[in-house]
């Protein structure tokens, strides 16, 4: 079921903390953004302390082959220039600068990132049905892009957190699901 949604998809936007990195001392536990909040750390320092997920440079190279646009699409707290210098910061730390095709930051509100993925469909004359979002959070991710008519998969982490009555269709637990 996910391998067939992914494959009518032109454009696939990941999320960053949590999805495409984590911090590696937390063993992929805790909401990655404590790193930034509970360790006091300067701009910077909290490169060394980053992981890639595991085989997410596998899926991002298998899904590069077939063609389809990639992008970063993460929230984060700081003005839009500073936001960005960040997570260009964490692309290139990683290499992934020649794999993903664009790089957006987005405000940290529930419906930040339907916004820009929006922005970004509309410049690039690309509809929503085919276009995917994939991240770790319920509200930022999930929430943001089905209120704008995107479909998600959400990576099962041990700090998912789903409201009481609440279903998501499309959760992955290792990311060789996606190819």
């Amino acid at each position: 079921m996910i391998e067939k949604l992914v494959s009518n998809k032109r454009i696939i936007f990941f999320d960053g903390d949590g999805t495409l990195w984590y911090p590696k001392k937390t063993k992929w536990t805790i909401k990655p953004h404590l790193i930034y909040t509970h360790l006091n750390m300067k701009p910077g320092d909290y490169l060394k302390h980053l992981v890639l997920t595991p085989q997410i440079l596998k899926t991002i190279k298998s899904l590069k082959k077939r063609r389809i646009l990639l992008i970063v699409l993460s929230t984060h707290p700081h003005k839009r220039l500073e936001a960005d210098m960040h997570l260009n910061n964490k692309i290139k730390h990683f290499g992934l600068d020649e794999i993903f095709d664009h790089i957006y930051s987005a405000r940290p509100f529930p419906w930040g990132k339907g916004k820009v993925m929006e922005s970004v469909l509309r410049k690039l004359r690309m509809p929503k049905s085919q276009t995917l979002l994939v991240g770790d959070s319920y509200i930022y991710d999930y929430l943001s892009a089905r209120k704008v008519g995107i479909d998600c998969i959400l990576l099962k982490t041990p700090y998912l957190q789903i409201p009481k009555g609440r279903k998501v269709p499309h959760m992955v637990k290792k990311w060789k699901e996606l190819i």
